[in-house]
């Protein structure tokens, strides 16, 4: 067991005798914080703490970090508040001590939400201080050493949250040893028996393959030396979570992931890795299309490497990666290798800033999702390790995740360019927004002032800014919608009693929104857009309070002069029946759906037929004069089958400016056939242009409006 003076003697090698002396103060508090306290293994309780400290240390973090790794759960686990730290130790180390702290104090219905909210307040606190996550990190990794003393259940669960949010931060701030140990620790968690087997399976590989491995290493060496270059060669263990992650993503055999040697060769600088390129590819034939660079486009996590395959002896494939000693420090530690906290406003360089840039996305993640649940989840998506590098016009790179699209790329470029954009240029050719991007390509976003971000968006976007981005100015967009719906529908009902929204009695107003429990006139509006609330109903008791009893609410609106006028531009509060898909100029009728604005019918469509004269739930509508806007329309076509007869009904539908959102076919018998056509069309002239369009195709018999489906 690690005892202080063992563990100061390690730091006396890179930190200052006053430095040591502190993080000394703060062990010997936390012992006294955490007197009498045992951990489930039967240890005393400072035991973790001055580990969590001892993973810090071999990264050569600074005293600030091994203090607060001394006292992270004090604040959690005993009754000293975070003022008292303050006072004893500094803001500093307070406030990184906060950030580590879990949510004690809060209760949740499940797990997963304490979950999402404990990662949510860590997100912000690492966002202030880098340091809280690695801090964090090596809790996390010291928990999972000792794991073994909890339940099966309680032990699969841990697991299951280290490999699912712990495993891709180390992966993001490029800890490559941290997260391999933390992988394999959850691995043997959450599958004790495929962890043993593949385990046991790896040392009979490792001896039967010595022989072979040593000659290759010699042979790369022996070769490295007459070029006259300075380098040494390491063999690669793969580690048991790849392995099995690979067996089952690629679904390989183990034989197959293991016939493949590793190597790796560390030389003194960035033109010796281009040297040493050219000379193992010299020695062995490299495989085609397995080359990638590294060094001149690094990973988001600041990781830094030249790699290629070659086909080694007997045809066996031999991984090589190249880089120098500092990328090599880089890929263990990350963010941790090369330390440069010294001051709070001192500027960050490579990895360093990369993580600040991701850490400000996260940022505007959590200022956009809507709960934490939803926080948790964008910023899972965005820890995905794959990524594609690809340009702005300018020639700057951007990193998104593999199958990231070009309304990924707007957003992750400005939230402005996002919201506005309406297409987008790859390699200088217009192509689908929905399209997913490849590692080269670049981009150039089209936008326009007045266009918005599209619903459909959300169907095909992968990365967690683009997605809260849009829900938000959904969100937003809906409310003023529906907003405006209510004070169109208000001022509708308000001409019965010859006034207006803006006419009002204020105080009657302000009694009434109290009585209604809202705190706004626009969040009434909204109510009433959103048809939780009758427009009628309302009017008369901002109108007439002591007159709105129960009676008066059942005879409503039949008096009302005017029917509200649909101009297809209302947006989300105001939709479309899908069963009889109403277009300008049927007569219609709008049902008011709680929570879903105004649903347009026909007004002889069956789904109505029921509640077709109930006021309280049905309104009428018209169109606008100037009505515009795309409707869909049902049509249902019965012809002869010939070659390329649905080739002739979708040129002769387009030649009259109409667009098919979906054809289906049904054989009726041996000579005849029926289309199902849904069609957008303007108006119900529109739709009568297409139809004796679709009259003059040989072999068409009739054409059918469908009104219910």
């Amino acid at each position: 067991m690690l005892t202080i003076d063992e563990f100061a003697g390690r730091l006396k090698s890179y930190l200052t005798p006053e430095q040591v002396n502190l993080v000394r103060r703060a062990y010997y508090y936390a012992e006294q914080a955490h007197d009498g306290q045992i951990r489930r293994s039967g240890e005393p309780y400072i035991t973790h703490p001055l580990e969590v400290a001892a993973i810090l240390a071999d990264m050569h973090m600074d005293h600030h970090s091994l203090m607060a790794a001394m006292l992270h759960d004090v604040i959690e686990d005993t009754g000293i508040e975070k003022g008292a730290i303050v006072e004893q130790f500094g803001e500093v180390v307070a406030e990184l001590v906060d950030g580590v702290s879990k949510l004690t104090h809060m209760h949740f219905e499940n797990k997963t939400l304490a979950q999402a909210e404990n990662f949510q307040k860590m997100a912000l606190a690492m966002a202030r201080d880098i340091r809280v996550i690695l801090v964090k990190l090596s809790d996390r990794l010291h928990n999972m050493r000792t794991l073994g003393v909890l339940r099966p259940d309680k032990r699969r669960r841990i697991a299951r949250e280290t490999l699912e949010i712990y495993v891709p931060i180390a992966n993001r701030l490029g800890m490559h040893s941290l997260r391999v140990e933390l992988e394999d620790l959850g691995f043997e968690a959450m599958h004790p028996m495929r962890s043993r087997m593949i385990r046991q399976a790896v040392k009979q590989a490792r001896g039967n393959r010595r022989d072979l491995v040593g000659k290759v290493q010699k042979a790369i060496a022996a070769r490295l030396e007459e070029e006259g270059l300075k380098g040494r060669v390491v063999g690669r263990e793969k580690h048991l979570y790849s392995i099995y992650k690979k067996m089952r993503s690629q679904s390989k055999s183990f034989a197959e992931i293991m016939d493949m040697f590793a190597f790796r060769i560390i030389v003194d600088s960035v033109d010796s890795c281009y040297r040493a390129f050219g000379i193992v590819h010299n020695l062995y034939k490299p495989i085609p299309g397995r080359f990638k660079d590294y060094i001149a486009i690094p990973k988001a996590n600041g990781y830094q490497s030249l790699h290629t395959t070659l086909f080694g002896m007997h045809g066996v494939p031999v991984e090589i990666q190249i880089r120098t000693q500092e990328m090599e420090d880089m890929a263990n530690n990350g963010i941790a290798a090369h330390w440069l906290y010294k001051s709070g406003d001192e500027a960050l360089s490579g990895s360093h800033a990369r993580t600040r840039q991701w850490l400000k996305g996260v940022l505007e993640l959590q200022k956009n999702a809507g709960d934490s649940l939803e926080f948790i989840e964008n910023v899972k998506i965005d820890l995905f390790p794959d990524e594609v590098y690809v340009f702005t016009p300018g020639g700057a790179i951007l990193e998104l995740p593999k199958g990231a699209t070009a309304v990924d790329f707007a957003y992750a470029v400005h939230t402005d360019v996002g919201n506005t954009c309406v297409a987008c240029r790859i390699d200088k050719r217009l192509a689908s927004l929905s399209q997913p991007l490849q590692s080269g390509q670049t981009i150039e976003i089209v936008t326009a002032e007045a266009a918005s971000p599209n619903v459909a968006w959300l169907n095909f976007v992968l990365t967690g800014k683009a997605r809260s981005n849009i829900r938000h100015f959904l969100k937003h967009q809906r409310r003023n919608e529906s907003i405006a719906l209510g004070h169109r529908l208000l001022n509708k009902a308000l001409v019965s009693f010859d006034t207006r929204v803006d006419q009002l009695d204020r105080n009657i107003l302000s009694q009434q929104l109290q009585s209604f429990n809202l705190d706004s006139l626009d969040e009434l509006l909204e109510d009433i857009g959103l048809g939780n609330r009758m427009a009628y109903i309302v009017a008369r008791m901002l109108v007439e309070p002591q007159e709105a009893d129960d009676e008066e609410k059942s005879s409503l609106g039949v008096d009302v002069e005017q029917s509200l006028t649909i101009r297809g531009t209302e947006g989300m509060v105001i939709s479309f029946a899908k069963c009889c898909h109403p277009i300008p100029g049927d007569p219609v009728v709008g049902h008011v759906s709680s929570g879903r604005g105004i649903v347009i019918h026909t007004d002889s469509c069956k789904n109505i037929a029921e509640i077709r004269y109930n006021p309280e739930k049905v309104l009428e509508v018209d169109w606008d004069k100037h009505v515009s806007g795309e409707f869909t329309v049902d049509l249902q076509v019965e012809l002869e089958h010939h070659r390329g007869m649905i080739a002739s009904l979708a040129t002769s539908i387009t030649a009259v400016e109409g667009n098919i959102e979906k054809i289906s076919m049904e054989e009726r018998d041996v000579s005849f056939c029926i289309v199902q056509l849904l069609v957008n069309v303007k108006d119900r002239i529109h739709l009568a242009r297409i139809i004796k369009r679709l009259r003059v195709i040989k072999g068409v018999h009739s054409i059918t409006r469908r009104r219910e489906s």
